[in-house]
């Protein structure tokens, strides 16, 4: 099962979902504000993919600005970027799209057929 992570006033969200229904793929919606990812997950997620830590950081959002994380997120352990993440759920790039072990942050089309359409 496919789980959307998204914000619903997120502009970037609404088209990956609107990506999702044109290629109908079945997904499970989650609000990520009220229901952010857990840091078991986040400490997962960072563990089986790719991502720098910074990546799942909203790097444009202003409470990322606000606190001054450019600054130190580099330093972050996966721990202490999951629980600075778990927090607070604007600081997490959205939307993120989880299948299985695989995740992907943001909306790339190329990535998500990669992922979904192979």
């Amino acid at each position: 099962m496919t789980t959307f992570y998204w914000y619903p006033k997120c502009s970037t969200c609404k088209k990956a979902i609107a990506w999702l229904d044109e290629h109908q793929i079945d997904y499970k919606l989650i609000d990520m504000i009220e229901t952010p990812p857990t840091k078991e997950q986040l400490v997962s997620w960072m563990e089986t993919n790719d991502y720098p830590i910074r990546r799942f950081f909203n790097t444009s959002g202003v409470r990322y600005r606000e606190q001054h994380l450019k600054d130190i997120v580099n330093d972050f352990s996966k721990e202490e970027a999951a629980t600075r993440l778990t927090a607070d759920g604007m600081l997490i790039k959205r939307p993120i799209l989880e299948l299985g072990d695989k995740v992907l942050l943001g909306f790339k089309e190329s990535e998500y057929e990669e992922l979904l359409l192979k």
